[in-house]
């Protein structure tokens, strides 16, 4: 068993999408007809898919993530700059939920809201 994907089911999967790649700089893989679509993140891949294919895979609903706060799960981005990636992810439209601050584990962490309502934890790599 490995970990394949993380799949969030959003609104507008090309929005999503484009965020993800104007605030992060992650380059799309591919946007299929609308309904699902991926990122180019490594060996475990973070898609979007559209609610309506959530609400097929799940008859009996889902909490959205464009709730009034956020899911009780995050997206971690690692970054070698975290106060440049929360600057530059809050300039393009992500809502501020923590600034950076140092952990006692020697990792600088921040938190983001994207306009879809994922959050993303942003943090230096682990020493």
């Amino acid at each position: 068993m490995k970990f394949g994907y993380t799949i969030i089911y959003t609104k507008d999967i090309t929005k999503s999408i484009e965020f993800f790649e104007q605030a992060f700089g992650i380059q799309r893989r591919f946007i299929h007809e609308s309904d699902y679509g991926e990122l180019e993140t490594g060996a475990t891949t973070l898609a979007f898919a559209a609610h309506e294919l959530g609400q097929s895979n799940m008859p009996d609903g889902y909490v959205r993530v464009d709730g009034v706060k956020p899911l009780g799960m995050e997206i971690a981005l690692v970054s070698d700059d975290v106060a440049a990636a929360y600057a530059k992810a809050v300039a393009t439209g992500a809502e501020s939920i923590k600034a950076p601050v140092a952990k006692p584990w020697g990792q600088t962490v921040a938190y983001v809201r994207c306009p879809d309502g994922t959050l993303v934890e942003l943090c230096s790599p682990m020493a």
